[in-house]
């Protein structure tokens, strides 16, 4: 996966040369992971007070879904907003562009390498003093995480949400929502059948859903039971 690092359409930022694109799908109005968590993200575009929250859970959870949902509302608004996935290398010059920027968004920060953690301790820091709203998400706990002490302590300092592994309701609200925006509609029994015999991972669900759409489009069939265990070879 490349470099990921999105912005809002603007001659100034287009100058950058950088990628512009999200999952249109996540949104704040379909994230149903923890509605706590979404009351405080929708508190800061209705106060356009900058905030600094923290979300941890494992893997498929929705911790993505939150931080992109979040940058797709601030580009609603007509504010600047940048996504930032850890696991890659951070831009530096992100530094140069404080005053342009209303909301950032670090994903994965448990997967940050060593060399890029002064790099995220300085934007940090940056932001705050610019009064920038700053979500970041990890699989645990500020305290556990395997990240440079100083880091550890400004993230312990934050609002922290923890979101729960989704159950297989949640689950489907979610994806059949997804496939209403595409004026598709799955019944329940296929999902039911990918969650027993397949995976119960949102992450990895809403791709492999993308694929079946892609592979239904194609060949003309509807996604039913059968046609998913062949395509996917259950």
């Amino acid at each position: 996966m490349g470099q990921e690092v999105y912005f809002t359409r603007d001659k100034k930022m287009n100058q950058l040369g950088l990628p512009i694109s999200l999952n249109s799908s996540m949104l704040l109005e379909n994230f149903v992971a923890n509605k706590e968590l979404l009351r405080s993200i929708n508190q800061i575009f209705e106060g356009q007070m900058s905030s600094e929250l923290y979300i941890y859970g494992l893997s498929g959870n929705g911790k993505t879904h939150a931080l992109q949902g979040a940058v797709l509302k601030s580009l609603e608004n007509d504010k600047n907003a940048v996504f930032i996935d850890c696991s890659d290398s951070i831009p530096e010059h992100l530094v140069d562009l404080m005053d342009q920027i209303k909301l950032m968004s670090f994903d994965n920060v448990h997967l940050i390498a060593r060399e890029n953690e002064e790099i995220f301790f300085d934007l940090f820091n940056r932001a705050r003093q610019s009064e920038i709203t700053i979500l970041v998400s990890g699989d645990c706990l500020p305290s556990d995480l395997d990240v440079m002490k100083d880091i550890k302590t400004r993230l312990s300092l934050t609002a922290v949400y923890k979101l729960e592994e989704l159950n297989d309701e949640q689950t489907m609200s979610v994806i059949d929502k997804q496939m209403s925006e595409r004026n598709m509609s799955v019944e329940s029994k296929v999902y039911e059948y990918l969650f027993k015999n397949y995976s119960r991972d949102l992450k990895l669900l809403l791709s492999t859903m993308d694929d079946l759409d892609k592979a239904s489009l194609e060949t003309k069939k509807p996604i039913s039971v059968p046609f998913v265990r062949n395509h996917l070879g259950l």
